[in-house]
């Protein structure tokens, strides 16, 4: 990619700036995400595959993303959005396709072995400690780490400056928006080389959604693929380089976000005409 591959949306600094004005402004930074040798730098590939004993719910789904990237999932409720993104952190087995990460087959790693490969996963509920404090919560986030993370911290501290100033407020008393920033926050305390968010605006505001979509936009503008289930398709496709829109566990469409949104099937029939 070349460029600032947002062009006009969003925050045009190209870091995340310290918002005190001290200092030099930090990009957050990732594991080395560097594009796979044959193939995307993620991809979940023809994947097929339910619940246990149960019946498929993917069927013959493939997702990727590349570095600096977001890609979204979206879709009417039960379509398997969700599923899929539980697929690629090994929530679930497949029964056919594979999932390849910097051009490594983890297929067969545990969602714990994924985590120390570089994904870093943010589920839509549940996601936080809500009787530990902010600070807290960020340095669970760090437990697969044995070296200094306190300027990772800072980092995420300046990305959501909220969170400096309740950093010893316990998280279960913030807003969801601030409930919602921890849980990312936690997730890029492990440095990771991807950044998967399994629907990161549900239930807040649209002041706190767009403000939530600006902070995704600035992670992936520091080289991080980002990688999301949306609800609020629209949205969500507004800033995605590439969107995915499924329909019961396959894909229906694919393209650009701009693709998507200027597509009349997709208008008519996922995004309200």
């Amino acid at each position: 990619m070349s460029g600032d591959p947002y062009g006009d949306r969003g925050n045009k600094d190209a870091t995340i700036v310290n918002p005190r004005g001290t200092g030099t402004a930090q990009p957050v930074k990732g594991g080395s995400a560097k594009a796979a040798p044959n193939g995307p730098f993620l991809i979940g590939e023809t994947m097929t595959g339910g619940y246990g004993n149960g019946p498929d719910i993917l069927h013959d789904c493939t997702i990727s993303v590349e570095k600096g990237e977001i890609a979204v999932i979206v879709g009417p409720n039960g379509a398997g959005k969700s599923t899929a993104m539980k697929a690629i952190f090994g929530m679930l087995d497949l029964r056919a396709g594979h999932v390849r990460l910097d051009g490594e087959d983890i297929t067969a790693l545990s969602p714990q072995a994924r985590v120390a490969k570089g994904m870093g996963f943010v589920p839509q509920t549940s996601n936080i400690f809500t009787s530990m404090t902010v600070e807290e919560n960020l340095e669970m986030g760090a437990f697969i780490r044995t070296d200094d993370f306190s300027g990772t911290m800072e980092q995420i501290f300046d990305l959501f400056p909220i969170l400096r100033e309740k950093r010893r407020q316990p998280a279960g008393e913030l807003s969801g928006g601030q409930r919602q920033q921890v849980a990312v926050g936690r997730a890029l305390m492990t440095q990771p080389k991807l950044l998967m968010l399994d629907e990161p605006t549900a239930g807040v505001s649209p002041i706190v959604m767009d403000e939530l979509f600006e902070r995704i936009i600035d992670v992936a503008r520091t080289g991080i693929p980002v990688l999301m289930v949306e609800q609020n398709a629209r949205q969500a496709l507004e800033i995605a380089d590439k969107g995915y829109v499924m329909v019961q566990g396959a894909n229906a469409y694919t393209g650009t976000g701009k693709e998507l949104l200027a597509d009349e099937d997709v208008r008519k029939s996922f995004l309200g005409g």
